[in-house]
């Protein structure tokens, strides 16, 4: 099994890049989208019939924004597409389903507000979050999105002057340790610890082209899947958004 995530930064736009170029080379078993910004109307033809694939779509009650989406060749099952917290919920921020005998959480977690503003809002979901993964912590389960945070310092490319930013707060950080004590594994550093591999890179500054990123994107499997783990992947090379595509194969 493939799977790939991506913050796409606006499906349609992602579209008009080489989105579905970029599926039809990797063809994924499994894609999963953050920050999609559309819902079913607004989609051209050719997203919501990609050959080969079923959509499962959860779009965010304000219009262009947020939002995720599961391209997924089997049929699967849909479980929920809510956390349990209102604000969450309206924007479209996870989908959960069952592909073969894996469950598959596809989440958008918020980034927190430049000054922190929506901090104590990025905790809550949190929180919400890892006392679902309590429960499902000894099930097959894997875990994949935005997570909007640098977990070590090898996770961006300037740590020392980001100490005190949204995204790498010691609370923000504390979080993804807390998924990791459940026994969820942080596939690519499973395999790859290497330094300067990064999945965002901020749009000025020609960051990117001076790799000046943060690694926020994540896809964590549960004790069950880890062993299964048989490659990682991070697409840098792909222009299609602010983010790039992240990939696992078990």
């Amino acid at each position: 099994m493939k799977i790939i995530s991506c913050n796409v930064n606006g499906i349609r736009s992602a579209y008009k890049k080489g989105l579905l170029e970029f599926i039809d080379r990797e063809k994924p078993d499994i894609f999963c989208l953050q920050e999609v910004k559309a819902d079913e109307a607004s989609l051209p033809e050719e997203l919501l019939n990609v050959a080969g694939y079923n959509l499962c779509l959860n779009s965010a009650n304000k219009k262009g924004y947020s939002g995720t989406a599961i391209y997924s060749k089997d049929s699967p099952t849909l479980i929920n597409i809510k956390l349990g917290i209102d604000r969450f919920d309206h924007e479209g921020r996870i989908i959960e389903l069952v592909c073969e005998d894996t469950m598959i959480i596809n989440v958008y977690i918020p980034h927190g507000g430049r000054q922190k503003e929506n901090l104590d809002y990025k905790l809550d979901v949190y929180d919400k979050l890892i006392d679902k993964l309590i429960t499902l912590k000894n099930k097959k389960v894997i875990v994949i999105g935005d997570f909007n945070i640098a977990h070590e310092e090898i996770d961006l490319a300037r740590p020392n002057q980001n100490k005190n930013n949204i995204m790498f707060t010691v609370e923000e950080r504390k979080q993804i340790d807390r998924i990791i004590d459940l026994g969820f594994v942080d596939s690519f550093r499973e395999l790859d610890k290497t330094v300067g591999n990064y999945t965002w890179w901020p749009y000025a500054f020609n960051a990117k082209e001076r790799n000046m990123g943060w690694r926020i994107d994540y896809i964590f499997a549960s004790k069950e899947i880890s062993n299964y783990i048989s490659s990682v992947g991070i697409y840098p090379e792909c222009n299609f958004s602010d983010h790039c595509p992240i990939s696992l194969e078990i």
